[in-house]
């Protein structure tokens, strides 16, 4: 076997791309994962996990992650710490082209780079991102300590995070474009009996302003049209997210949405050899524990498949 080419290798360090390192390594594929921050992905960015089984008492996101990643560099698993920016497959190898220049070459492709947090498009949202403009509690929470500050969306996220951040803020203010909130109902019955958390119901963001630092916020109520401005000294975003999908371009098909189209066993893609699982695919639960589910799912695929061109 030619000790430049790996079995198997995937993007993306989150639940999904660990654990797929961890069953891959195990079955004694060589296996390398790319990630081009640190590991863990969004998890590594809550506060704390308290649906992942086995922990009934919660755990960290950090250190979940962390001994994820432990896990997996036990069992033979190498990191690659680069921005994967290309994928193509020649001569029945596929090769991974980075930001940096480089080239690897594998055997089989683990696709797992799940998805990014949403902005809201909005005029100074850009402009004072870092300055007031926040998409994760963990790391920012902190430089809001005795400040008055606001969270955009109505989902899980939000209001794990909300709660989070009342750690700090003497008030949180969500704003949400519906009357009715979508996160499960025991972060509902936290939230919305917690001292310091309120509400405003049928509203988006127009616009984000300030001096320097975020100071104001142009909202616009959905049934009226009318707006007004409301002072804040932060606001956190939790609308959704987007897929990491952006270096696939046609290598495999993506959905309307640029999600990857994986069969939801096998986790196969339109490309034989490449697989997808978790955020990135169509269709995927959006837990950390599904997602571990389908790394493990499309690390036992790439095996059964190399398996079968060795046979071949």
């Amino acid at each position: 076997m030619d000790k430049n080419i790996w079995d198997v290798a995937i993007i993306g360090g989150g639940g999904a791309g660990l654990t797929a390192g961890l069953y891959a390594s195990r079955a004694n594929l060589k296996t390398c994962l790319f990630e081009k921050m640190s590991s863990g992905g969004q998890i590594a960015l809550t506060d704390t996990v308290e649906n992942y089984p086995g922990f009934p008492e919660g755990i960290t996101g950090p250190e979940i992650s962390a001994k994820m990643e432990e896990q997996a560099k036990k069992y033979g698993t190498e990191f690659i710490l680069e921005e994967v920016a290309k994928l193509e497959e020649k001569n029945s190898q596929f090769i991974i082209r980075t930001s940096s220049g480089k080239e690897y070459f594998s055997k089989t492709i683990i696709l797992a780079s799940g998805a990014s947090f949403r902005r809201m498009g909005v005029p100074g949202e850009r402009e004072f991102t870092g300055r007031g403009v926040s998409y994760c509690a963990t790391c920012d929470g902190a430089f809001f300590k005795n400040k008055a500050i606001a969270v955009v969306g109505g989902g899980d996220s939000a209001l794990q995070e909300g709660i989070f951040l009342t750690r700090f803020a003497t008030q949180v203010h969500v704003i949400h474009r519906r009357d009715k909130l979508r996160a499960s109902p025991i972060l509902q019955t936290r939230a919305l009996h917690h001292p310091k958390i309120d509400f405003i119901w049928n509203a988006v963001v127009e616009s984000v302003s300030g001096s320097g630092k975020v100071e104001n916020l142009k909202l616009k109520d959905v049934n009226t049209n009318q707006t007004r401005d409301f002072k804040t000294d932060g606001v956190f975003v939790f609308i959704g997210h987007d897929p990491e999908t952006g270096y696939i371009g046609d290598f495999v098909k993506l959905d309307e949405k640029k999600y990857v189209i994986a069969d939801p066993v096998t986790m196969e893609t339109s490309r034989k050899g490449v697989f997808a699982a978790g955020e990135i695919r169509t269709g995927a639960v959006k837990q950390l524990v599904t997602a571990c589910g389908e790394g493990c799912a499309a690390a036992l695929q790439a095996q059964y498949y190399l398996e079968n061109l060795e046979q071949h």
